[in-house]
């Protein structure tokens, strides 16, 4: 067969394959066309999940009449004229495909009018752009664009479109993730004659905190952070969810680079690097986050629906993104300020914004003589006799320690935000009481918090102190995990972790970090050998927080271990020195507050 140039038509039903994949793509489309054109106010209305209509009006400047049909032809724009304008381009659109590819695969009506001009202009098309010359129409002012019957003409892609209500669905996101971009323009969008959203404009100079509450909702701004860091011409700022109000899907993930919303890999990746060690790896982290660069630093033009970028200097922006959102999170420490629900689904980890968190606790708790362990405050052990050299006594807890019946104000009087310790239940919860009420506390989530924070620590300054052990620990192992082991000498002996061969599957464990002493040696370094971690552990500066995760969590105090008052108010302050206290390195919250109307509503006091 011999080549041959593509008519107009199929071109555009081609070029409408990339650009319209369905109701929600169309919209987006028209509205960043409205808000190129100077729109204040955009409104948007969809019958039959956009299948059957959708209209998009604005208030822009609006379309000359002699301009009309030309804005219905390919790669015809008022954006851009040469490279240099590519290479700089500020504006949402600038390929001139889309209204010539929805004009393609619809019924479409456009009509403009612009401030100086008498009336509207109008031109229409079904499939094609039956006649150029424009109609008068009655119009205030502004642009109305109406598609009708998306996809008449191909019914084959007409088949891979959802129901009416999930096509919405797909154009709900997209309108919110619009109006996140610009404040200060008024939108709102119907669903077969019903409104859904009507939102006002706010001033450029207000933070959007009003906008991002209308779209996220209440409790994403009251469980978040707000971030403002420059640096290096650039500048990111927004809001971050607090790793407990994680989600089960990434449904709250808005990133915007100069105004436009991207999904990028590279700013995927630093913030999922940013989350890593608070976030459980089945949970997705909530942001509204705004990144505003030079645009000649970007590259816009890579995919067909300007959602992908490329970075000039994409280190500077990893470092940038990762660097703000990590040391956000790191500042966090336990504040029971806040009010945190407890209820049947809703376990708040600890936050200065309240936040709370949609995953339930399981534990399997075995039987006990004693469930409820209250710690006595005679006779109590020191701190270093415990096995936890990390957990020291402050000054204060070697002072008389407070008796079970005094009174709140007395109890928790000169101490920190967890106040103070008064029992242990089922040897897995400290229960503590501060002004606010009670706090359970989850004991080895919470030390193995805090002993990876300083392992961290340790591991940064140079490498992890070692201490020899008296009785060194014996291990029998299959040969090739002991070639593994061997292999991997030099990267553990930066963890504090030294060994020897004395047999052909035997290895003899001499050294370990301190603060170790206490913990199982042995499911340690088996740990360390799995087949899902020998990988990290050749790469030890990609993956080091795998390794000191393991010896945290390895280390850390056991379930149904009795615990004296002095340890467990030791762990409390810890706590409150710890970064990333409020949860643990798998992303569970280790800590909540029950407050005493909360307490007082359980029991039907003052009812």
């Amino acid at each position: 067969m011999p080549i041959r140039l593509l008519p107009d038509t199929l071109v555009n039903q081609i070029k409408a394959g990339e650009v319209v994949e369905r109701p929600a793509a169309v919209i987006k489309e028209l509205v960043e066309n409205a808000l190129d054109a100077g729109a204040t106010r955009i409104e948007v209305e969809a019958e039959q999940g956009g299948l059957g209509l959708i209209r998009v009006r604005d208030d822009g400047h609006g379309i000359a009449r002699d301009e009309l049909a030309l804005a219905l032809e390919r790669h015809a724009t008022s954006k851009i004229q040469s490279l240099d304008d590519l290479e700089g381009v500020a504006s949402l659109g600038f390929r001139g495909e889309a209204l010539p590819s929805i004009l393609s695969v619809s019924r479409l009506s456009l009509s403009s009018r612009r401030a100086e001009d008498a009336h509207g202009w109008l031109v229409k098309g079904e499939g094609v752009l039956r006649d150029r010359e424009p109609q008068p129409a009655p119009l205030a002012g502004g642009t109305v664009v109406e598609v009708q019957d998306l996809f008449f003409n191909t019914p084959a892609r007409r088949k891979f479109l959802k129901s009416e209500s999930t096509e919405f669905r797909h154009i709900d996101v997209a309108l919110r993730r619009l109006a996140l971009a610009r404040r200060d323009v008024a939108f709102s969008w119907k669903n077969n004659g019903k409104r859904v959203h009507d939102l006002r404009a706010l001033g450029v100079q207000t933070s959007g905190e009003e906008r991002v509450r209308e779209v996220c909702g209440a409790d994403f701004i009251t469980n978040a952070l707000y971030i403002d860091e420059e640096r290096g011409g650039m500048r990111l700022h927004g809001w971050v969810g607090l790793p407990s109000f994680s989600r089960s899907q990434a449904d709250l993930q808005y990133l915007y680079v100069n105004g436009r919303a991207v999904r990028d890999r590279l700013l995927g990746a630093a913030l999922r690097r940013a989350f890593a060690d608070v976030l459980h790896s089945t949970r997705y982290p909530a942001f509204v986050l705004y990144l505003e660069i030079d645009p000649r630093g970007v590259d816009v033009n890579v995919h067909p629906q300007k959602t992908e970028v490329r970075f000039r200097d994409s280190a500077r922006v990893h470092e940038l993104l990762f660097g703000a959102v990590h040391r956000a999170l790191r500042e966090v420490r336990p504040d029971p300020d806040q009010h945190h629900r407890i209820g049947s689904a809703d376990f708040g980890g600890s936050s200065p914004s309240g936040l709370t968190t949609q995953s339930r606790l399981d534990y399997t708790m075995a039987p006990s003589s004693r469930p409820w362990h209250v710690a006595e405050p005679g006779g109590a052990r020191s701190i270093a006799d415990t096995g936890w050299p990390l957990l020291t006594t402050p000054a204060a807890a070697t002072s008389e320690l407070p008796q079970p019946h005094h009174g709140v104000a007395d109890f928790v009087r000169g101490e920190g935000p967890l106040g103070q310790a008064i029992a242990q239940l089922h040897g897995i919860f400290i229960v503590a009481q501060n002004e606010r009420g009670m706090i359970l506390v989850d004991a080895h989530a919470a030390h193995e918090r805090v002993l990876y924070e300083r392992l961290k620590r340790q591991l940064a300054e140079g490498s992890i102190p070692s201490q020899q052990l008296l009785v060194p620990t014996m291990l029998k192992l299959a040969d090739d995990q002991v070639e593994a082991l061997e292999s991997r000498r030099e990267a553990l002996r930066q963890f504090g972790l030294e060994f020897d061969r004395i047999g052909p599957n035997s290895v003899a464990l001499r050294a370990v970090p301190p603060l170790l002493a206490g913990g199982d040696l042995e499911a340690l370094l088996r740990s360390l050998l799995d087949d899902e971690s020998e990988a990290h552990v050749d790469e030890v500066l990609n993956a080091q927080e795998r390794v000191l995760a393991e010896m945290a969590c390895k280390a850390a105090i056991k379930a149904h271990r009795v615990l004296n008052l002095h340890e467990m108010n030791a762990l409390l302050r810890d706590m409150e020195r710890t970064e990333f206290a409020n949860q643990c390195n798998h992303g569970r919250p280790t800590w909540v507050q029950l407050e005493m109307h909360e307490l007082d509503r359980l029991f039907l006091r003052g009812r």
